[in-house]
């Protein structure tokens, strides 16, 4: 099976957020917007990407990576928030599309490191070192050099 793999639309959030099931809750006490109202501002905000990865024209994956400028990092950090799939696909495959797809985006938006939160399942923790994620205490970080930038010797 093709899978698309590209940036979201607005008119992706609710397959998303459907997809994303109890990820996304948000408690009505911490924000006034729900899961998809946040989504659809983040479409639009230079500091976050929100990635879908599509078969026959259905989210069947996604991703959001969000952005914060790091002096200690060097520039900017780039933190995988969610990245979903849906478990009847080829997770393995998809996984690596949306990663792949974020850590360009993360290169060309200046960021020299991007972490997540480390997951429960073993088989998760295996696909995200498969992509050059390393534990970080409870995160996992992968080092990242920014579009343009000089390589720098470690």
């Amino acid at each position: 099976m093709e899978y698309l793999v590209r940036a979201a639309r607005v008119t992706d959030i609710e397959q998303f957020v459907a997809l994303s099931d109890a990820s996304l809750r948000v408690d009505r006490d911490q924000s006034p917007l729900g899961a998809a109202d946040l989504l659809r501002q983040l479409v639009y905000l230079p500091q976050a990407d929100i990635v879908v990865a599509e078969a026959r024209r259905m989210v069947v994956g996604g991703a959001i990576l969000a952005l914060r400028p790091s002096v200690r990092a060097g520039g900017y950090v780039g933190t995988v928030d969610l990245l979903v799939v849906d478990p009847s696909h080829d997770v393995d495959r998809l996984t690596e599309a949306l990663l792949d797809e974020l850590l360009r985006s993360a290169r060309n938006k200046g960021c020299t490191i991007v972490e997540a939160a480390q997951p429960d399942d073993p088989d998760a923790q295996a696909r995200w070192e498969r992509m050059g994620f390393r534990p970080a205490g409870a995160r996992l970080i992968r080092t990242v050099t920014a579009a343009g930038a000089a390589i720098r010797s470690q």
